[in-house]
């Protein structure tokens, strides 16, 4: 699901900090904040390594503008993380965010004028930069380190690397904070008293959702409801899937149009979608209600009592719309969506994410990329709230909480990481012609007629 979060524009990021605080806008000095947990005080963090970045690297008297995504809590985490940055290198930080921020960077950086950093959550926009020679290649040094550090390394090499102005593809962003999808919900008392056990294998989710089906119990809420972007949440469903379905190339080719919408692996993935959504006794308010239940509200039927479902796929921003006073682990948990047993394709996880990359280089910018490859620049935002990382040198024992740790262990685990393939697509497909598809298809309609359709949609604005 795509969200607007904003950016400022070069004018305001000149203007100095004071004038900024007093005008009540977003950028301002990481350094005037307290170091929120005091170097060499918190076990979990990696000071010795903290402390030889900061030994390597002096930038006083430089100075370093960010623009992000993160606004809000969210900015006072990510100021938190870059109060470190300043604290070892001496360089002054200044972070900057607005509302509409892909189409503010594309203004700044095509005025001339843009940030030293810009980090965003949009690979296609991303790409866009890099083939117009807008941003700094990240160099082979980076790319092998991501490809040895990072659970699933390729993968993130592959999500940060995009052709640049002569054709030839180089590393352009540095993957940083990451969002897992391939999560199913579940209330371990309703399973304790039924005697059902969290499935290891897709074959057993399938068996789990016959048994319960058979006890006359509903096993699934599946909602799309979401007002102009209805839909979305099955076009989730179907990423996961054929991500357990095909090996990774497939999916590849899904997302990029080499493999056209109405290939007959994609139309047997939507097939596989429908067998959960499309059966009337296995989804709570039977399969006419899948399309008009908000996404919101679906997950309710977990808590109800007697419960109305016993199985939710959502992504991990979900416990958002659980009610009030829910506590994962002991209320309400969750287990990765299981892969194949009965294919070799290792355990794919799908998720999203924001990354970071250089749009006017300079040595500040390039030491920040290099602060993003210690354990302390994820582990102070681990212990706080919000964040999950898939590099391996970062303590799991850091995040703030057990279901945190869970959902990293998983992107830890993972042997293949994709990105939302719907993001990925061109917006009238991946935010237009996938989602109203889905609702379709949900609706009745065959899944070979709805894919012809995406197909000659996607045709359409090649």
């Amino acid at each position: 699901m795509k969200t607007l979060d904003g950016t400022v524009g070069r004018t305001l990021r000149a203007m100095p900090l004071l004038v900024l605080a007093a005008a009540g806008l977003a950028p301002q000095g990481a350094g005037a904040r307290d170091l929120v947990f005091a170097p060499g005080a918190d076990a979990r963090i990696d000071w010795a390594g903290y402390d030889a970045y900061a030994a390597a690297h002096d930038l006083s008297g430089q100075t370093l503008s960010i623009f992000g995504p993160w606004r809000g809590e969210d900015q006072v985490l990510i100021e938190n993380v870059l109060a470190y940055f300043e604290a070892a290198t001496g360089a002054t930080v200044t972070y900057a965010s607005s509302e509409n921020y892909e189409q503010q960077i594309v203004i700044d950086t095509q005025a001339g004028s843009p940030p030293d950093i810009a980090i965003l959550p949009q690979p296609g926009l991303i790409a866009d930069l890099a083939a117009k020679g807008l941003l700094a290649p990240l160099g082979d040094a980076t790319r092998d380190w991501l490809a040895g550090h990072y659970a699933a390394g390729e993968s993130w090499v592959g999500l940060g690397s995009y052709p640049g102005p002569d054709g030839a593809t180089a590393l352009y962003a540095f993957p940083y904070k990451a969002d897992v999808k391939s999560l199913v919900w579940y209330v371990p008392e309703n399973f304790e008293d039924a005697g059902y056990a969290v499935p290891e294998t897709l074959e057993d989710l399938r068996a789990l959702t016959e048994t319960i089906a058979a006890e006359g119990e509903t096993p699934w809420c599946i909602g799309l409801g979401s007002g102009g972007a209805t839909g979305w949440p099955a076009t989730d469903w179907v990423e996961d899937l054929l991500l357990r379905n095909e090996p990774p190339e497939v999916y590849d080719g899904w997302v990029t149009g080499g493999v056209p919408f109405d290939d007959p692996r994609i139309i047997a993935t939507i097939e596989d979608f429908g067998w959960f959504a499309r059966n009337d006794g296995f989804v709570d308010g039977g399969a006419a209600a899948v399309a008009t239940t908000d996404f919101r509200d679906s997950p309710a039927g977990l808590f109800a009592a007697p419960p109305r479902c016993y199985l939710h796929h959502q992504a991990s921003f979900i416990p958002s719309f659980f009610p009030e006073g829910t506590e994962i682990g002991r209320d309400v948990d969750f287990f990765y969506m299981p892969a194949h047993g009965g294919k070799d394709l290792g355990k794919p996880v799908l998720g999203a994410g924001t990354l970071a990359m250089i749009t006017r280089d300079g040595p500040a910018a390039r030491a920040f990329i290099a602060f993003l490859m210690t354990p302390v620049a994820h582990e102070v935002w681990m212990a706080q709230s919000g964040f999950l990382t898939p590099y391996r040198d970062a303590n799991p024992e850091a995040y703030a909480n057990e279901a945190l740790r869970k959902q990293g262990a998983i992107l830890r685990d993972a042997t293949t990481f994709r990105f939302d393939g719907s993001d990925l697509m061109p917006g009238k497909i991946g935010a237009g012609a996938f989602w109203t598809g889905m609702v379709d298809y949900v609706g009745g309609a065959p899944a070979a007629d709805v894919a012809a359709r995406i197909r000659a949609e996607w045709d359409a604005v090649r």
